[in-house]
């Protein structure tokens, strides 16, 4: 039997973590709140990626194994980034299969792509991918390049590290990448001028952008006419 998805992305997180105060250890549980609510608190003042920035040139790296650069995701229109955690981030886990069913069909019908972006190593980073049978693309910011110059890394907290050490699974070892950074999860919609056009970061990773507000973004951006950086 399938399983119906809720239409709403933070209902499904919010029962995740309903589901969570039922069965974790309550100390073990309040670690991860912790975490959560201290990025909420240092939100107000970090500077995170918004509207308006000028994007310079970066490359992601498929998991098929392509170079994706700025230049070809915007060269036919606008594109849509999604900043996940890791391949098996339960919370990812939601929401990029909702991202798939809930957001993918209305931009690929806009000819507008959507990729899932995450520095965990394109080989592990492929397992999310063939779980869920994505068609939206998943790629690798390797070393966090473009997560660091949009401002939306954390570091896990030393609650979260030892608790992960604890099980074995530093979050270096996980992703690849050897180090304790993660992107907080963002939504960037970046038009064919290489400027941001809409962009939200979600400190809380159990807090995420629905479908709706995107396809609005990207419909607001089709409207309108840009000029491609060659012709402005």
């Amino acid at each position: 039997m399938s399983t119906v998805v809720p239409h709403s992305l933070n209902q499904q997180l919010a029962d995740l973590h309903a589901e969570r105060v039922r069965t974790w250890d309550p100390a073990v549980l309040q670690v991860n709140i912790d975490q959560r609510q201290r990025l909420v608190a240092e939100a107000p003042g970090r500077r995170f990626v918004q509207a308006g920035d000028r994007v310079a040139p970066f490359t992601l790296h498929t998991v098929e194994g392509e170079a994706l650069s700025l230049e070809r995701l915007v060269g036919g229109g606008p594109a849509v980034l999604v900043f996940f955690r890791f391949a098996g981030c339960p919370a990812c886990n939601l929401a990029i299969p909702y991202y798939e069913q809930h957001l993918q069909p209305a931009l690929r019908a806009r000819g507008v792509p959507l990729v899932a972006v995450s520095p965990q190593v394109p080989e592990r980073l492929v397992e999310i991918k063939q779980r869920h049978g994505l068609t939206l693309q998943v790629a690798s910011d390797l070393n966090n390049q473009l997560a660091r110059r949009l401002g939306i890394l954390y570091h896990f907290d030393d609650a979260s590290r030892r608790a992960a050490e604890a099980k074995g699974s530093p979050i270096g070892s996980v992703t690849g990448t050897g180090t304790w950074e993660l992107p907080q999860p963002t939504v960037v919609v970046i038009g064919s001028d290489q400027q941001v056009h809409f962009a939200q970061v979600s400190p809380d990773w159990l807090v995420r952008t629905e479908a709706q507000p995107i396809i609005a973004a990207v419909d607001a951006l089709l409207a309108r006419a840009i000029p491609t950086p060659a012709t402005a």
